[in-house]
């Protein structure tokens, strides 16, 4: 019996630890999202649909991208796997925190409906994935429910961020990338620790 008690426990703290980073992870593209819905004069569905598109499929692609970059250099790496991990997320994290504290107009200047303009955004939303995916592969942990919970977390986030940045403006960017920062510090030093 405790043996299965200490698996629920396991998959519980698996599963809280994928959504607390997908959630993290999917912080930059809300903000940037909320900026998206601000730049767009009648902000319509399929405005929307297009950004949180592009942002979800990248927050898919960069964490396999940084995956199979650990998995190359895992073995050079060893004895240092978990505070590389930790270096990383704490550099994102703190980033991220900085970043929720710029001015508004330093994020976005371009127009997200182009694809060009929204090919570079999604790219600079989900750099940190890449990173994280890299975390990921060095410490040995699974990635096809981060995957999942990344892309469907981010998605829907962005979706929302564009109609309330057409709707209500700078009221929720800064709080949410400031916030996803402290998460995935938060992440890596539950790496680092355990």
């Amino acid at each position: 019996m405790n043996g299965y008690l200490f698996l629920f426990l396991l998959l519980i703290v698996n599963l809280v630890t994928i959504l607390l980073t997908s959630f993290g992870l999917a912080m930059d593209a809300f903000a940037v999202s909320v900026c998206s819905g601000l730049t767009i004069k009648k902000v319509q569905i399929k405005d929307a649909l297009l950004i949180a598109t592009f942002f979800g499929s990248f927050q898919i692609l960069m964490p396999i991208i940084g995956w199979f970059f650990g998995l190359i250099f895992r073995d050079f790496l060893p004895n240092f796997d978990n505070w590389i991990a930790f270096i990383l997320l704490a550099f994102i994290g703190i980033k991220m925190i900085l970043e929720g504290m710029e001015d508004d107009e330093e994020k976005l200047d371009k127009n997200p409906r182009n694809l060009y303009n929204l090919f570079g955004l999604a790219i600079a939303t989900s750099i940190d994935s890449l990173a994280v995916g890299l975390s990921f592969s060095l410490v040995e942990s699974g990635i096809v429910n981060l995957l999942i919970a990344v892309g469907v977390i981010t998605f829907s986030l962005s979706f929302a961020g564009v109609i309330l940045g057409g709707k209500f403006g700078h009221l929720f960017e800064k709080q949410a990338e400031m916030i996803g920062g402290i998460i995935l510090i938060f992440l890596g030093l539950r790496i680092l620790l355990l």
